[in-house]
């Protein structure tokens, strides 16, 4: 860690907070006044910050940090700053949902796949992909769903478009990224009681690019 890895740092946590804190709060506003119910304005921003801080800052990091530290620093910050309006009951309405916890699990993972990711494979891209995939992937699933839709569902259509999205990612890394993009696109469909697709997306992607390179 070095001088110039904490001025990256500190700009990469001003533009996150400006997309979860200004950014999607306009956003908000906007669509609200176009009469959109608060559902479908909270789920699209939730993918817009997918894109824009989780997807962007996720490019970023290999390029700009020589190790995983501040990048899980960052990721647990955040975490914990989309933890404590669900503990305040003061949420961040324009992009939280009182029901679940999901942006925080977001963060969590984004940590912690890049972490480990870099620390197994000693390569930050492939750290990346998994993350990506959730990030941009399953943004693509959110953006078409409402598009269609109007609301918060599961969607073949979904799923293919994530797939469309994910491929040419994992294919930057060759057969086993593309096996993970698959597969994770497939399990975005399901719905599981206490587990949600931010964890389920990177989780499962990470080890089928681990266990792919493993075993073949």
């Amino acid at each position: 860690m070095n001088l110039l890895e904490l001025v990256y740092a500190t700009i990469l946590t001003g533009w996150v907070y400006f997309v979860a804190f200004h950014l999607t709060k306009w956003i908000y506003y906007i669509l609200k006044n176009k009469g959109l119910e608060d559902n479908v304005i909270v789920y699209f921003n939730r993918k817009v910050i997918h894109v824009l801080a989780g997807g962007f800052v996720a490019i970023l990091v290999p390029l700009l940090f020589a190790s995983y530290i501040i990048p899980l620093i960052l990721g647990l910050l955040f975490a914990i700053i989309t933890y404590i309006p669900h503990r305040t009951g003061r949420l961040l309405y324009w992009f939280q949902d009182p029901a679940n916890y999901y942006e925080v699990n977001f963060c969590i993972m984004w940590a912690l796949i890049i972490t480990i990711g870099w620390i197994v494979f000693n390569n930050p891209w492939i750290a990346a992909i998994p993350v990506l995939f959730m990030a941009f992937g399953d943004a693509a699933t959110g953006f078409v769903r409402n598009l269609i839709y109007k609301r918060r569902t599961k969607s073949w259509i979904g799923n293919i478009a994530m797939a469309i999205v994910s491929i040419p990612i994992g294919a930057m890394i060759g057969i086993a990224g593309i096996i993970a993009a698959l597969i994770s696109s497939i399990i975005e469909h399901f719905e599981f009681k206490y587990v949600d697709d931010n964890i389920t997306i990177p989780l499962v992607s990470f080890l089928v690019i681990y266990l792919t390179n493993l075993f073949f």
